[in-house]
């Protein structure tokens, strides 16, 4: 019997890494068209775009991961939603600006690269990356035993996309007298899962496999239910309608709304003029969570806001399905919100 590799043996199984990564292009080629000039494997991806009837094509940039909703992942064994999240996330997070996504690329870092776990995750950012016509260029993996314990991951995405700089949308429109039209969330996305963590398996006792009044599923369906990718309904609106889009993330409504607001504007929120999905209802109720701080840690049910003139209201409600929630008013640039 061989002795055992170094490497290995100090926790880093190189082959197990090379062995695992082999299938990464077959799972990643349909993300691929005419503008990805080279094979996943390389020190760089290459990606040659077409600006072509564009005046003036703005580069859009963002990084970012999934937060503590891994922890959903690995109590349930369940991989396949987290990398579709990362996907969606980094796309909503351009789209606000106006830009579509053009590539996207991954780092998971891991005590120990689990080849089923990492099948899992790499199907989930091939199939948000071919929904969201995104091209996967490249991406990153570390086994770095003794920085993670043992069956956990961390994984973090950077997407670049593209905007033309006369369609780009900054907020700067907004008028006191507009609209704030919210789209809905599917649940939690991927914020506020440390406070939601505490409430329902330590402060309320409950497992995976619970099931609550209003909530579909068992638990762990309503938390793994991916964020969704608002981009492609958004690139159906005309740019001239619309002021101004802001991704309810980490901070809610109160802390994502002012980023696209006027010094001179506030955004006032009817919170009763769209139903909270149960699953909030419950995190308050079992976290014992005042009213208003859940709207600083949660989406509560609206996961992208558009701002609009009042005469466009009617023709991009109908458009997109989604509901008013609020107007802008003079102000200093903060949310109020209605209870």
């Amino acid at each position: 019997m061989s002795k055992k590799k170094a490497y290995a043996a100090a926790g880093v199984d190189v082959d197990l890494g090379n062995r695992v990564k082999s299938g990464i292009q077959a799972l990643v080629k349909g993300t691929h068209g005419p503008e990805v000039l080279a094979k996943i494997g390389g020190f760089g991806g290459l990606f040659r775009p077409n600006f072509r009837g564009m005046r003036d094509p703005v580069l859009v940039s963002s990084a970012d991961g999934v937060g503590t909703k891994l922890k959903l992942a690995f109590m349930t064994g369940r991989h396949d939603t987290v990398g579709q999240d990362l996907v969606n996330h980094c796309i909503d997070d351009i789209a606000v600006i106006g830009a579509r996504p053009l590539f996207f690329l991954d780092y998971i870092g891991a005590e120990k690269l689990e080849p089923q776990v990492f099948q899992q995750l790499l199907k989930g950012f091939a199939k948000a990356c071919k929904a969201g016509g995104c091209a996967i260029v490249g991406g990153e993996t570390a086994q770095m035993p003794g920085m993670y314990h043992p069956g956990e991951y961390d994984l973090v995405g950077t997407i670049v996309g593209v905007v033309d700089r006369p369609k780009m949308i900054d907020g700067s429109r907004i008028r006191a007298g507009d609209a704030i039209i919210g789209l809905p969330s599917n649940g939690l996305h991927t914020n506020g899962y440390t406070l939601a963590r505490k409430v329902l398996f330590e402060q309320m006792g409950l497992t995976p496999k619970s099931k609550l009044p209003g909530v579909r599923g068992t638990l762990a369906d309503e938390l793994l239910r991916v964020h969704r990718n608002y981009q492609p309904l958004l690139a159906t609106l005309p740019h001239s309608v619309v002021k101004g889009l802001a991704h309810i993330t980490g901070g809610g409504l109160v802390d994502n709304l002012p980023r696209v607001l006027p010094k001179t504007c506030d955004a006032v929120i009817d919170t009763s003029s769209w139903k909270t999905p149960a699953i909030f209802q419950h995190l308050e109720q079992g976290g014992g969570v005042e009213h208003a701080e859940m709207y600083q840690v949660f989406n509560m049910g609206i996961g992208m806001t558009i701002g609009v003139a009042a005469k466009d209201v009617a023709a991009v409600v109908k458009k997109t399905k989604g509901v008013v929630i609020g107007g802008i008013v003079k102000g200093s640039g903060v949310v109020r919100l209605v209870f």
